[in-house]
């Protein structure tokens, strides 16, 4: 193996390091404007879904990949770092509706807490898993895409049906679907699948994001209290 060999080798790491510190730094930036927009929301009593669930969803969708759009087209600027905080502020905006929902449990607060907490947990211990297997996990991405999409049409459909159990069955396979994804997007940045960190950083916000939207219905389901 020749000098220059071993020199590419150690630019390449390095510069997948500097992807992963630099996501890890926005990503942690990202929940200031979220923490922001859900405490707006709270105190506002915001929702998309409160007239029409379905013009709501829709409504969302609209946004959510307008921001994607245009976080991709500027993600090697400053303008894709503000674009990507001015989309976490939104989805701290939506997030307000579950938060509004379990605050009206007397433990409600402890619950948030608690969800809060286990998505902690379960993002170190995926994104630790990630960084020390070094292995390419690529192969996972098409089994979790589908997931995703299949969780999407149930949730879709569980908007006219309003069935308990679907929601358990959803918020379930949502929390297993999303917690994998947290373990396949930073190792796709570790192993240099992914060298965007604006583009990493949406992707693990996401990730986290529906972890704990879900441990959250979740501990709400059967742990709430209504006394």
């Amino acid at each position: 193996m020749t000098l220059n060999t071993y020199a590419s080798g150690g630019i390449a790491a390095s510069s997948r390091n500097r992807v992963l510190r630099n996501t890890y730094a926005l990503l942690a930036l990202s929940m200031l404007p979220t923490i922001l927009g859900a405490f707006i929301g709270v105190q506002l009593g915001f929702s998309f879904f409160a007239g029409s669930p379905m013009l709501g969803f829709m409504l969302f969708m609209a946004v959510a990949f307008g921001f994607f759009f245009a976080i991709e087209k500027f993600k090697n600027s400053s303008v894709g770092v503000l674009l990507l905080l001015g989309f976490t502020f939104f989805m701290g905006l939506m997030l307000s509706r579950s938060l509004q929902y379990t605050l009206g449990f007397s433990n409600g607060a402890s619950l948030i807490a608690l969800a809060a907490g286990g998505t902690g947990v379960i993002f170190f211990a995926m994104a630790g898993l990630a960084t020390v297997t070094k292995r390419d996990l690529s192969g996972m991405g098409k089994f979790l895409f589908v997931g995703m999409i299949v969780a999407l049409i149930a949730g879709v459909a569980n908007i006219f049906l309003q069935l308990p159990a679907l929601s358990i069955v959803m918020a379930v396979a949502c929390l297993g679907i999303f917690s994998a994804y947290i373990l396949y997007d930073v190792n796709r940045v570790v192993t240099g699948g992914e060298t965007n960190y604006v583009t990493a950083t949406l992707a693990i916000y996401l990730d986290i994001y529906n972890v704990f939207v879900s441990l959250l219905q979740l501990l709400g389901i059967f742990g709430g209290d209504r006394d």
